[in-house]
């Protein structure tokens, strides 16, 4: 049996990860720091991953319990999909609003990978991050979250050289995707929304199902030679110049 973990859990492309995962035959541990609300997994374990950059003994526990849950089979798969988005102008940021985002979208991520590098050569298995657009095309206000994505896109490359043979770790970087949240964003703003879409050169954002089919990809044996590459799933936008035509 495949064991894979799924951060953010509950989450647009969380859920869509854990439904895409199961379909697949895998045993999906699915982890967010809010309760279960209906997220389709074998094992749901509920962790703050803000905390557990911060309180040795509180990461201790948690990597415990995510190591009894794998019932020792190792862990096939990590998929660091949590993270946390604060926006601010650059005169309104702070201290805490870096803390908060780099802990849980680059600390958490190494931390997990680090304390369960055992149990992923066990399986054989591998990792991907969850990056953005925004590490490389960003706009105003995401300044921390921006910086965290980027930062994230250089450790996978980092520890895809560093790891070698002993896991594959890839990234994959979503634009828009049309997650409950960035939905209720628009919500009695269609012409916004229909903006937003037509930017894609594909007219459209993404679903997370979309999302959810890539990441299976890259993490399963049809991908056996990627490891250190970041892959957009995008429509196309990252190419694109927004000049008036």
């Amino acid at each position: 049996m495949k064991n894979v973990l799924i951060t953010g859990a509950e989450g647009g492309i969380g859920r869509a990860l854990c439904k895409e995962y199961m379909k697949a035959g895998y045993r999906v541990i699915a982890s967010d720091r809010n309760p279960n609300n209906g997220v389709d997994c074998d094992t749901f374990l509920q962790f703050d991953l803000s905390i557990f950059t911060r309180d040795e003994k509180y990461k201790e526990d948690t990597i415990q319990r995510i190591i009894e849950t794998l019932q020792g089979n190792g862990l096939s798969v990590l998929i660091n999909n949590a993270a946390i988005q604060i926006l601010n102008a650059t005169e309104n940021v702070t201290i805490d609003d870096w803390r908060t985002t780099l802990d849980t979208n680059l600390i958490a991520p190494f931390i997990l990978i680090q304390s369960l590098l055992h149990e992923l050569e066990r399986a054989k298995g591998n990792v991907l991050n969850i990056a953005s657009v925004h590490a490389t095309n960003t706009k105003p206000g995401f300044i921390t979250y921006a910086t965290s994505k980027t930062a994230l896109v250089g450790l996978t490359r980092a520890l895809a050289v560093d790891l070698g043979a002993r896991i594959r770790v890839n990234a994959l970087a979503p634009a828009a995707t049309a997650t409950p949240m960035l939905l209720a964003g628009f919500e009695g703003k269609p012409e916004l929304f229909k903006q937003l879409s037509h930017m894609h050169p594909l007219g459209r954002i993404a679903t997370p199902e979309e999302v959810a089919r890539v990441a299976l990809f890259l993490t399963s044996d049809a991908a056996s030679f990627i490891t250190g590459a970041v892959i957009s799933v995008d429509g196309g936008i990252s190419g694109r110049l927004h000049d008036p035509v």
